[in-house]
């Protein structure tokens, strides 16, 4: 089993190369069985690898294979080598499997567009530098594929970059994360010089013995890697670049949210766990940042009006949910929202862009509506999507992964009233803006006639994401809900068991979280359910505001950062350096232009220049 494992990476890298050189070459039915033929046969792969790893998991709790030694300096090494457990099996299934299903998606969305073959190339770059990142067995490999994703969510973000503001846009998501690449990449040298190796394995046995807990060192590590972590999972005070993101096709969209990109934040803690235990200030920062993040983006949500934005502010939310479930120490939780967020935030964002493509690309929900009956198959997946998102009790997943949060946000080890607050609070904020979304975009009166009909390409993998949405929560099940816990069970080995507080008021609390939701839609429904004027005086107050511009954070990034950065280019614009090369590139002219003189096309002023070269050259020979 563990000779295939490179090919879960080289699968969908064979199809960037073969679309990167040939596709201009190649006919659009081509490229599409390329584009997602290598990323399904990843798929397929994965859950053959996930199967016989789940029925007959090694003693070591990995499978590793060393592909060739890739540097080796002294006593620092890294290899390219695969390392496959439990943790990178959850997110080789969500990459490939989700992945798989937007290509398929994509292959309809954009079938008309211009650069076909392009788009699919980048799509294959992304799951293929993805999957390098979580299968990196070290470091250094893992940065390799962190910046990949970086990469890659440039190109897709600004791909349509004929419109200046998609450029834009990359451009801000491409410098926004490099600030926690930054400090990610100080990180891994801290590491190092601590524990003298960047290999994981090594990592998680010999942190504790070379890292004394609470110390100064084990902090700023951890403070360090949580700064790349804030950086590529868009979590305050670096997540102004994700709704910008928005920029780029829905498939995109749905790649970057859900199977790639914002996701690796969550992997890199949950997988330097070792690191974050010693660090008890880090687990706390850790869960303070979700608990700001998951409430301020919330709140954003509330009052976008773009479709995509309040899905982007939504993903922001719940990956600070994540967070809060890794600051507190519920390592399993966290990863197990990981992966029900992949499966109804993938299905959100491609029924958003069905809706869009139908509605002669509006994005504006309030010149939605009536779409219920127009669009059949989008308005229900769309709905059990909504349900997850919101936390529906019982019957969507979102809730059994979002209540265990949610509970552990209060019994777990670092766990407190405050954060469990703040919790419960974005989850009624989440019920409340995720209502206003389905009924502003699918009830009331039809405002836009439907250009465009999804056909089954698109169809599909709605259908299948919403099953997932729905049946996905119950490998999890609470200990009064019949105690099912096939998804803890299966990332013991390698992360750290819950510490939790005894709490037998557990069904009360589990009430209160179904009634906040309830509650939430309720309010909901009764607000938006109504005529577009009212909704829009309803929402033209100065807090909506607010919260519209996302509480004014890329205002206040603008007066604290770039226009000091261009008060001071103004005044560097013609330093001593700068004169310098001025007074080359004045003296290069002259002389080009003295040069250029010459040249009268006159034959005899030529011959004449020939004759003067030849006596002075004689003369300095009979001289010398």
């Amino acid at each position: 089993m563990n000779t295939v494992i490179w090919l879960l990476p080289a699968l969908p890298l064979l199809g960037f190369l073969l679309l990167a050189f040939l596709g201009a070459q190649l006919n659009r039915t081509t490229v599409a069985c390329i584009g997602i033929g290598s990323v399904s046969l990843a798929a397929i792969l994965g859950l053959y690898l996930a199967i016989n790893f789940i029925s007959a998991a090694p003693a070591s709790g990995y499978i590793s294979q060393t592909l060739w030694n890739w540097m080796q300096v002294g006593s620092f090494k890294a290899g390219i080598t695969l390392h496959y457990d439990a943790l990178s099996l959850v997110f080789v299934f969500v990459i490939t499997f989700v992945g798989a299903l937007i290509h398929i998606y994509s292959a309809e969305f954009m079938g008309h567009d211009e650069s076909f073959a392009r788009f699919f190339a980048y799509l294959n770059l992304f799951v293929c530098s993805m999957l390098i990142l979580v299968l990196a067995d070290n470091l250094v490999l893992m940065y390799l594929g962190w910046e990949g994703v970086g990469l890659c969510s440039y190109l897709l973000i600004g791909f349509w970059y004929k419109n200046s503001k998609n450029g834009i846009a990359a451009q801000k998501a491409f410098i926004i994360t490099r600030i926690g690449d930054t400090a990610l990449a100080i990180g891994m040298f801290l590491l190092f010089k601590e524990l003298g190796s960047l290999i994981i394995t090594d990592i998680s046995q010999h942190a504790s013995e070379k890292l004394t807990k609470g110390s100064s060192n084990a902090n700023l590590i951890a403070l360090l890697l949580l700064g790349g972590a804030v950086g590529k999972s868009a979590q305050l005070p670096l997540q102004t670049w994700l709704p910008d993101a928005m920029a780029g096709p829905s498939p995109v969209s749905a790649l970057i949210h859900a199977a790639t990109m914002v996701t690796a934040g969550i992997y890199l803690i949950a997988r330097m766990h070792a690191i974050f235990e010693l660090s008890p200030i880090g687990m706390h920062v850790v869960a303070i940042v979700g608990a700001a993040t998951l409430l301020i983006a919330a709140t954003s949500a509330l009052a976008q009006q773009d479709i995509k934005r309040v899905l982007a502010y939504s993903t922001i939310s719940q990956l600070g949910y994540m967070f809060l479930a890794l600051g507190v120490g519920a390592w399993w939780a966290a990863i197990f929202h990981f992966m029900i967020h992949a499966f109804f935030k993938a299905l959100l964002f491609l029924g958003a862009g069905t809706v869009i493509e139908a509605q002669h690309h509006e994005h504006n929900m309030l010149n939605m509506g009536g779409l219920k009956n127009k669009l059949p198959t989008v308005f229900k997946t769309f709905v059990i999507g909504s349900a997850a998102l919101a936390a529906l009790p019982l019957v969507s997943a979102g809730f059994y992964s979002k209540d265990a949060i949610i509970w552990y946000s209060l019994t777990a080890q670092n766990g407190s009233p405050l954060l469990w607050l703040v919790a419960i609070i974005g989850s009624f904020i989440t019920a409340l803006y995720t209502c206003r979304m389905v009924v502003l975009t699918f009830f009331g009166t039809s405002k836009t006639e439907l250009s465009y009909l999804p056909g089954p390409k698109m169809h599909i993998p709605l259908v299948v994401l919403a099953f997932l949405s729905v049946v996905g929560g119950f490998i999890e099940l609470p200990h009064n809900f019949g105690h099912v816990t096939l998804f803890s069970h299966l990332v013991e080995n390698v992360l750290p068991a819950t510490q939790q507080k005894i709490d037998p008021s557990e069904f009360l609390f589990q009430l209160i979280a179904a009634g906040v939701c309830l509650s939430g839609i309720f309010l909901g429904w009764k607000l938006y359910n109504g005529s577009r004027e009212k909704i829009v005086n309803l929402e033209s107050g100065g807090v909506f505001k607010f919260f519209l511009n996302g509480w004014y954070f890329d205002a206040l990034y603008k007066i604290l950062f770039q226009q000091p950065y261009y008060f001071m280019a103004r005044i560097n614009k013609n330093d001593v350096i700068d004169k310098l090369n001025g007074a080359i590139v004045f003296t290069s002219n002259w002389l080009s232009n003295q040069l250029a003189s010459s040249q009268t096309g006159s034959m005899r002023w030529y011959i004449m220049g020939i004759i003067a070269g030849a006596i002075m050259i004689l003369t300095l020979q009979l001289v010398l």
